[in-house]
């Protein structure tokens, strides 16, 4: 995995409760098991119509936003336990999703692959959203070592929660089993002491 410490990016505004995996990625589309491709099928259904021609209303098709940063509303990653759905929005570019809620599930596989899920209150999110509104080229700066979460043009800020040890994994780009390997030889030592 990619380290990760500190992003500064413009957003993607996403305002959408309760957005589930399957719209996140379609399950017709969960053919491969790598973490290649999925990308280009983010979102397919709301940003293509049945012809595969773009919808110009939704906002991964407006050129006016861009970035590394998914502003999502309420509720996000609901649904089932596919791991596409990061996977997907990992290779559509996006390195952070920022929500009020998200699933457990969706948290959950989301740290374990890289994508940086950042919970914040309803008031927040209602800030950033009329940030990004006022401006589209609002930028957020978030601080994984110091849980920081801030609107650079403004200097408001909110503070999140993350697991330490997921922290740690992100910072150094360690998965589970290279995380493991990066302490064996603490483990050989402990086996040898008991």
């Amino acid at each position: 995995m990619e380290k990760f410490s500190t992003i500064v990016s413009t957003c993607v505004p996403l305002k959408i409760e309760n957005i589930d995996t399957d719209q996140i990625i379609p399950a017709r589309f969960l053919k491969a098991t790598n973490r290649v491709g999925f990308g280009e099928n983010l979102f397919r259904d709301w940003r293509f119509d049945h012809n595969d021609l773009p919808k110009n209303d939704f906002v991964l098709n407006n050129p006016k936003y861009q970035g590394k940063i998914l502003v999502a509303d309420r509720n996000f990653g609901s649904g089932s336990s596919r791991e596409h759905a990061v996977w997907a929005l990992y290779d559509y570019g996006f390195k952070v999703v920022v929500s009020s809620f998200f699933a457990d599930i969706f948290q959950n596989n989301s740290l374990n692959c890289g994508l940086l899920p950042v919970q914040i209150t309803d008031n927040f999110l209602a800030t950033i959203f009329f940030s990004i509104e006022k401006n589209n080229n609002t930028e957020l700066k978030i601080d994984l070592l110091n849980q920081t979460i801030t609107i650079v043009s403004s200097n408001e800020f909110e503070v999140f929660q993350i697991n330490p040890y997921k922290k740690e994994c992100l910072l150094k780009g360690f998965d589970d089993i290279e995380f493991l390997l990066s302490i064996k030889d603490k483990i050989s030592a402990f086996e040898k002491s008991i």
